[in-house]
């Protein structure tokens, strides 16, 4: 899908909810004393702060309709897929499975993000 395939609406609604997604799995961690993650977000951008001082940045990129990622090992740029999933532009990772492979590696733990 490409981002003419779907509204400015549409694509901000439905990233608002990949950012919301992450914001709920950092709180359930926080709550149940799994991991300390400190996430701020401002607008359309999310910086998550990990125990050992490193950040995952997921930002929101409304002129291309991506999400992009930056992580230790470097940058990934997201687009929504007609299956509604948000898919590497390099390789097709869902983003989901990035993150939680990012994250993971910088946290030194497994930690499995998850849309919804």
């Amino acid at each position: 899908m490409s981002a003419s395939a779907f509204s400015d609406a549409e694509y901000h609604q439905r990233a608002a909810a990949v950012l919301a997604a992450i914001e709920r799995q950092v709180d359930r961690w926080l709550d149940e004393d799994v991991i300390d993650i400190d996430s701020h977000r401002t607008g359309g951008l999310l910086e998550l702060s990990l125990p050992d001082g490193s950040k995952l940045i997921i930002n929101t990129q409304p002129p291309l309709h991506e999400i992009w990622l930056a992580a230790r090992a470097g940058g990934y740029h997201f687009r929504l897929q007609a299956d509604g999933r948000w898919a590497d532009t390099r390789d097709g990772v869902d983003f989901f499975e990035r993150l939680s492979q990012q994250a993971s590696a910088q946290a030194g733990r497994p930690l499995v993000f998850a849309a919804g």
